[in-house]
Order: C-alpha cells, then sequence, then structure tokens
C-alpha cells in the first residue's frame, strides 16, 4: 500500500518532467532543475543538506547543489522517483512518511501555482487530516518569526495557534492552503484572513517556514 508521501514523490517527480527544467517556481528564483536538484540533496547527501537549517554548512549546500543541478534533468528526475539509496535514513517508510509528505506536497505545489493555468488540486479528506496532523505539530516552529499573532484554523473551526501575540490574524482554509501558507507561501495560498489590515500588511510580508 502507498503511503501519502510515495504518491507525493511520484506526483512531483511526473510534474517536473513534464514542465522541464527551465519552468519557473515559486521557491525564489529556482527553476525546476534546481528544486529538483534540493530535493535529491535533501535525500542523498545528508552531509550538504545539512545547510537548509544550519547556516554555516550553506555555502556547502548551494555548492553541493550546483553540481546536482547540473547533472542531466532526466537523471534528477529518476533519482527522485526512485527515492533515497537503501542505508538512508529517508529509505524507511515511517521516516519517509514523516519527513516527506508535507515537504513533497509543498514542492508539488511550488511548481504547479508558478506556472499561469495552474488551478487547486482537490485533496481527499484523509490526505488533509495528515497534513492538518503535521501542520499542528508543527505551527510553532513554522510561525516563530510571524511579526503578528497568528491562529490556522479550518472550515469546521479546528484552529492550531502558530505565534502567540497582538494584534491576532486568523487565517481560515483547508489544510493543505493552510499548509502552504505557514509555509512561506503566503501568496499563492487561498485562504481567508480576519484582523486589522496593517497586521494582515505585516503577515503577507512575514518570512514564515523553516
Amino acid at each position: 500500500m502507498s503511503t501519502h508521501a510515495q504518491r507525493e514523490r511520484l506526483l512531483l517527480a511526473d510534474l517536473l518532467e513534464m514542465t522541464g527544467p527551465d519552468a519557473p517556481t515559486l521557491c525564489a528564483d529556482w527553476r525546476t532543475r534546481d528544486l529538483a536538484a534540493h530535493v535529491v540533496v535533501r535525500e542523498r547527501r545528508s552531509d550538504a543538506a545539512a545547510g537548509i537549517v544550519f547556516k554555516p554548512l550553506a555555502a556547502r549546500l548551494e555548492r553541493v547543489q550546483a553540481e546536482f543541478a547540473a547533472k542531466p534533468y532526466e537523471e534528477l528526475i529518476q533519482l527522485i522517483r526512485t527515492g533515497p539509496p537503501r542505508l538512508s535514513p529517508y529509505a524507511l517508510k515511517p521516516v519517509d512518511e514523516a519527513a516527506n509528505t508535507v515537504e513533497f506536497f509543498v514542492h508539488t505545489e511550488d511548481v504547479r501555482r508558478a506556472q499561469p493555468d495552474w488551478t487547486p488540486r482537490e485533496l481527499d479528506p484523509v490526505f488533509e487530516d495528515a497534513l492538518w496532523s503535521r501542520l499542528e505539530r508543527s505551527a510553532r516552529l513554522l510561525g516563530r518569526r510571524s511579526p503578528v499573532g497568528l491562529v490556522l484554523r479550518r472550515p469546521d473551526g479546528r484552529t492550531a495557534v502558530a505565534h502567540r501575540g497582538v494584534p491576532v490574524v486568523t487565517v481560515t482554509a483547508g489544510p493543505g492552503e493552510l499548509t502552504l501558507f505557514a509555509f512561506g507561501r503566503q501568496d499563492a495560498a487561498r485562504v481567508d484572513t480576519e484582523g486589522d489590515q496593517d497586521a494582515l500588511t505585516k503577515l503577507r510580508g512575514a518570512k514564515l517556514g523553516i
């Protein structure tokens, strides 16, 4: 039985293949080739991937990622599709599911929503609940740099406090859109917001996410 992470992995690989290596993404100046290299390095080069969160290693990460981005694009797609090597922690299904479900979902949307003709995906309720479960646990981390109080709310009323403070902005949407918003894709996420207009402006420009 496939996991959420496996399904999102294959969806991302198919989408990267379909769009080609030079399509835009929501990741600043990254093209699809750069995003593909990021995904491969994160799974296969833990020595460099630590630079994602450990800034002293950021230069090494940038260098290694550039080396992978220079590889044939088809090779990168195949490395994503086949997954990490056997000795990688990501090769363990529980680790893959915990670490990659949201990662692959967000990056899939990074590609989809950077294209001019994108339309929202309809997520099944089980997957939405899986995203919400992870968002509840990581909300404080993702919202730690919010300049205002931030509450994430599902349409059914369930909430997660991403940042305590005043004034408070409440962001309402399904778990997929809330996940994108909390990961710093505020402009691309389709959400409803409630709060002071100045607070909303500050939140829209905030650097949320990891």
